[in-house]
């Protein structure tokens, strides 16, 4: 009977693989979820064979099981239906920290048994790494939970700065410290003491809680990948305990993607994952950032409309405006009419553009954009110097000039996409406010450039219509 489920166990683990794979590209993403699903499905129903549930044949297990899986399933399915798009990115910070606190609960289940003088008690190595289960899950359900309340823009979670105090680092790191010192002793002292146990979690969230309030919103994409990097290495150490090898192999595979993606996305940002987590924006560069010379010229709808209509080319460059104001599909509409004119339109997407990873590319993909329309950073910069417009969808510090040239401000050496380059600029801005870096953005004051204020998808049906009356 082992054999036979460590058997179905690794055909499990081809499916998570191949379904990871899959996933990686767009057009076989949908797929590989399914791929990934069927694999998460098979290995749920494995759980019902293992021989610590069939050792008793206790009916209440069962029921216990069928209901969480009932329950859980149906908050998700209706969820999923439920979430608009543009909230992707709390959605995916939630299940990340689900994830990390079903690990967390693992462990605590683990941790609290009285073994007693059973000759199976688990040894201190078991107990170290459910400890560490426990404290890796917790961090990311707390922390995930805050990265929910920010994206959300929920009232508590809203001023950054707030949250930010002298010393903060140390107190940071007091509470690690004395969470790590908690699980270390209730493992080596093989302690189910139900009080020490309860402070050593409550360390736990406070850091994982602690550590997330002073990121910004900006940040966002790199702490939602470590997270779900901390999320997969939990629940894998908790498959060393229970020698669950779906969880296992899980896990690993969550865990080093998620650890290769966050440190991806901090590259693309000029910065380290610690500075990312212990500093921000205000505390890079050095000194004052140099003042933005000329003026902001704005533009209307319909002016703007001319100059695309009549444009061989137009590149589009989303950010996160685009998905506050949810225009995907309108700007897809008017992308769709300057194609029937003859124009080339090309979408180019920034690694950090939005909240989260891929944020860009999945409200294109949801609006129809083709894939092949759809370009990262390194494969279209080069194209902007032959670009006749680039329009420009409230993305702010990724196309700023400044992280090129001014060695005194905070986002110098962060890849940008060149619309600098571009013969005509067009930039779609709810208003005249910086950036998340705090500075303001020369490629605002260019000659080039033009300012259409408004909303992103009223501003996109004025452009539709201005194209729409050119006939």
């Amino acid at each position: 009977m082992d054999y036979l489920l460590e058997t179905v166990y690794f055909c499990t683990a081809v499916l998570f693989i191949v379904g990871l794979k899959r996933m990686s590209h767009p057009t076989t993403a949908r797929s590989g979820i399914v791929w990934a699903g069927g694999g998460m499905v098979l290995a749920t129903l494995l759980s019902f064979a293992h021989p610590q549930i069939t050792a008793h044949l206790n009916v209440t297990n069962y029921v216990l099981m069928l209901i969480a899986i009932g329950v859980g399933g149906g908050i998700a399915w209706w969820g999923a239906k439920k979430v608009a798009m543009t909230a992707m990115p709390q959605m995916i910070a939630i299940y990340n920290g689900m994830g990390g606190g079903a690990a967390a609960c693992i462990a605590a289940v683990e941790l609290l048994k009285d073994h007693g003088h059973e000759a199976a008690a688990p040894g201190t190595h078991t107990l170290l790494m459910a400890a560490a289960g426990a404290l890796i899950g917790a961090v990311s359900f707390s922390g995930s939970v805050v990265a929910f309340g920010k994206l959300q823009e929920l009232k508590f979670f809203k001023n950054d700065a707030k949250f930010r105090f002298p010393g903060q680092q140390k107190v940071n790191a007091a509470i690690f410290f004395l969470a790590v010192l908690a699980g270390i002793v209730i493992a080596v002292a093989h302690t189910s003491n139900g009080g020490l146990i309860t402070v050593f979690f409550l360390l736990a969230l406070a850091f994982g809680a602690m550590m997330a309030l002073p990121i910004g919103g900006a940040d966002m994409p790199v702490v939602i990948s470590l997270f779900n990097a901390f999320t997969g290495l939990a629940v894998a150490l908790e498959g060393f305990v229970l020698l669950n090898s779906a969880m296992i192999i899980a896990g690993i595979i969550v865990g080093s993607s998620g650890t290769m993606l966050t440190f991806m996305m901090a590259k693309a940002m000029n910065r380290s994952v610690a500075n990312v987590l212990f500093s921000n924006w205000a505390a890079l560069g050095s000194g004052e950032a140099q003042e933005v010379k000329g003026s902001l010229k704005p533009m209307e709808p319909a002016d703007a409309a001319i100059q695309m209509a009549y444009a061989a080319k137009v590149i589009i460059v989303p950010g996160y405006g685009m998905a506050v104001a949810q225009a995907q599909h309108k700007i897809w509409e008017m992308s769709k009419l300057l194609i029937e004119r003859g124009t080339e339109v090309k979408f180019a997407i920034h690694p950090v553009a939005g909240r989260m990873p891929g944020h860009m590319n999945v409200l294109l993909a949801e609006a129809g954009v083709p894939y092949d329309l759809i370009a990262d950073m390194d494969e279209i910069n080069e194209e902007f110097s032959t670009a006749d417009v680039a329009l420009v969808i409230g993305a702010n510090d990724v196309v700023n000039p400044a992280a090129r040239t001014d060695k005194s401000s905070p986002i110098y050496g962060m890849p940008i996409l060149n619309v600098d380059h571009a013969k005509n600029v067009q930039v779609i801005k709810r208003g005249k406010g910086v950036g998340f870096a705090g500075i303001e953005n020369a490629l605002f004051f260019a000659d080039n450039t033009r300012m259409v204020y408004g909303d992103a998808q009223k501003v996109a049906a004025g452009l539709i219509q201005g194209i729409k009356d050119l006939g």
